[in-house]
C-alpha cells in the first residue's frame, strides 16, 4: 500500500537558517504518527508544507497522492489543519463557528446538520452549543476548533500540538476523540510537546535541528534506547546528537 504522507529530501530554509534539512518520511493511511523535538526542531515548519501553506526551499512532498507543491488546493481538500492558534471566532458561539467554516467549506442543508449532531456529540458539546467561544475552557476551545477542522471530512488531519496547555482530563477527553478518528480511517500527524501523548502514537519521529534523526514505535525506540519511557530516548538521542555536532 502506498504511503498517505511521503516526503523526499525534504528543506526549507529562512535566509541562513535551515529549518527542516533534507527529512525523508513515509506514513501510511490510517496511522496516527507523532512528530516530537525541542523547540526549534522544525516541526511546525514541516506540518506548513506538508500543508501546501509553505513552500519547501527543495526537495520533495506527496499528501494523499498529491504534490504539496504544484496541487496545493487538491492537497487541502484532502486534510484538516489545526495550527497552535486556530482562528476561533471569541463573540461567535460554539455552533455560529461551525457555522462560519461550514459556509466556506461550502456544506449546507442536510449534511451540515447531521455532520454538526454528529461532531458536537463525538466531543460531547452538544450542551455548550449556545456557549461563546470566549467562555469555553482551554479544552472545549480545542474540542471546537477540531469540530471546525473536521467540517468537510478530511482523510488526513494535521494537529499542531493540539493539547498545549490543556488539563489532563481534556487532555484525555481529545485522546479519545483522535482514537475514534482513527477508527473512522482518517490519518493523523500531529506534533506535541508531551511525551506520554507520543507513547500512545503508532509511531514516532523524534527531530532535532530540523534533521529527523529516530523514527520507529515507541516500544522499538524505547527498546533500543534501553528506557522504560520515551523520556529516556528523547533526552538521550538529543545528547548524543549534540555530542556529534561538538566533535
Amino acid at each position: 500500500m502506498p504511503a498517505i504522507i511521503e516526503t523526499h529530501g525534504l528543506t526549507r530554509r529562512f535566509g541562513g537558517l535551515t529549518a527542516v534539512d533534507h527529512l525523508d518520511l513515509s506514513i501510511e493511511a490510517g496511522e496516527i504518527f507523532g512528530l516530537v523535538g525541542p523547540d526549534g526542531a522544525g516541526k511546525t515548519t514541516t506540518l506548513r508544507m506538508l500543508t501546501s501553506l509553505l513552500d519547501p526551499t527543495e526537495g520533495s512532498a506527496r499528501v494523499a497522492g498529491r504534490d504539496v507543491v504544484r496541487e496545493p488546493q487538491a492537497v487541502k481538500d484532502q486534510i484538516g489543519y489545526m495550527a497552535q492558534r486556530f482562528g476561533l471566532y471569541l463573540d461567535l458561539t460554539v455552533q455560529e463557528n461551525m457555522d462560519f467554516y461550514a459556509d466556506l467549506f461550502g456544506i449546507v442543508g442536510a449534511e451540515r446538520k447531521a455532520l454538526a449532531a454528529e461532531l458536537l456529540h463525538m466531543t460531547r458539546m452538544d450542551p455548550f452549543r449556545n456557549r461563546q467561544a470566549g467562555q469555553l475552557s482551554g479544552g472545549m476551545k480545542q474540542k471546537l476548533a477540531l469540530m471546525c477542522t473536521l467540517l468537510h471530512r478530511p482523510r488526513i488531519l494535521f494537529l499542531d500540538e493540539p493539547t498545549n496547555g490543556v488539563d489532563p482530563v481534556s487532555r484525555r477527553d481529545f485522546w479519545t476523540i483522535l482514537y475514534q478518528l482513527l477508527k473512522d480511517g482518517i490519518t493523523i500527524l500531529m506534533t506535541t510537546a508531551y511525551l506520554d501523548e507520543a507513547e500512545r502514537c503508532n509511531r514516532v519521529g523524534l527531530m532535532y535541528k530540523g534533521r529527523l534523526i529516530r523514527c520507529d514505535t515507541p516500544a522499538a525506540l524505547k527498546r533500543e534506547a534501553g528506557s522504560e519511557d520515551l523520556e529516556g530516548v528523547f533526552v538521550g538521542t538529543i545528547r548524543a546528537a549534540a555530542a556529534l555536532e561538538e566533535r
